[in-house]
């Protein structure tokens, strides 16, 4: 199977990086270079919601020759809802890894230090303790490995009640600096017209069929066109400090 087919279904089918949802492009680039950075059956542990995924990690695939485990980060309660993208899991171009699997964050049977690298791939906003799955990514990273973190800053509130929190790269700093965390680095993506946008689908979802029609075509917002505005007019002519980002990630070394 290829690896070029499994991430086009993500991208069009789970995030959607080609029609609404072009932040989930750098989580992608983040999750590439990793792979690359990280040599031969080196260690990367993922904090992720694999169980939503028929218990098969979406980035395992990236790290065929590399130690790859999985950590589910999924609560029992939402587990009983059922599984995302049913079809897509059916799908024979999925690539499904189950190769080294826990479950629970909070119980993590895993002897300290045998990571090179710790991923928290769109997981911290369902976390309801940030701090303690941070000081455990911390104590699983051998020394100088590192931490990656991907988080949106513009969501709805979304899998109620199980959605704790939006950070921002600032505050995430502050919480990893005070584990012993350090070289912190991150990259913002998006603007106020990809998070117009966002919000623009989000509305559509509260309408009815017969309405919805009626006002994609009346407003006549293109995918294309957002993206162009946003590269076009990247700055705020009013405020200096003040941005509008979709996401960001960070880079941190124990």
């Amino acid at each position: 199977m290829s690896l070029k087919i499994h991430e086009k279904l993500l991208k069009d089918k789970v995030f959607f990086n080609n029609s609404k949802w072009p932040h989930f492009d750098l989580l992608f680039k983040d999750i590439k270079k990793i792979s690359k950075i990280l040599k031969k059956n080196q260690t990367v542990i993922s904090l992720e919601r694999t169980n939503l995924y028929g218990g098969s990690s979406l980035f395992a695939p990236y790290f065929e020759k590399k130690n790859f485990i999985s950590i589910d980060c999924i609560s029992e309660k939402l587990l009983k809802r059922g599984q995302y993208n049913k079809k897509l899991l059916t799908d024979k171009n999925i690539i499904k890894n189950k190769s080294q699997y826990q479950f629970n964050y909070k119980r993590i049977k895993l002897k300290n230090e045998i990571a090179n690298c710790v991923m928290i791939p769109n997981l911290m906003h369902h976390i309801d303790d940030p701090d303690l799955i941070l000081k455990k990514a911390y104590k699983l990273l051998k020394n100088n490995g590192y931490i990656y973190i991907f988080e949106p800053l513009v969501r709805e509130l979304h899998q109620i009640p199980e959605d704790y929190g939006r950070f921002t790269p600032f505050s995430f700093k502050n919480k990893l600096e005070k584990i012993g965390f350090k070289n912190f680095k991150y990259e913002l993506i998006g603007g106020p017209f990809t998070c117009m946008y966002y919000y623009f689908n989000q509305t559509l979802e509260y309408l009815p069929k017969e309405i919805k029609s009626k006002y994609i075509k009346s407003t006549n917002i293109k995918f294309e066109k957002i993206l162009n505005l946003e590269k076009k007019f990247n700055k705020n002519l009013i405020r200096k400090n003040s941005q509008s980002p979709m996401a960001f990630s960070i880079f941190a070394t124990k």
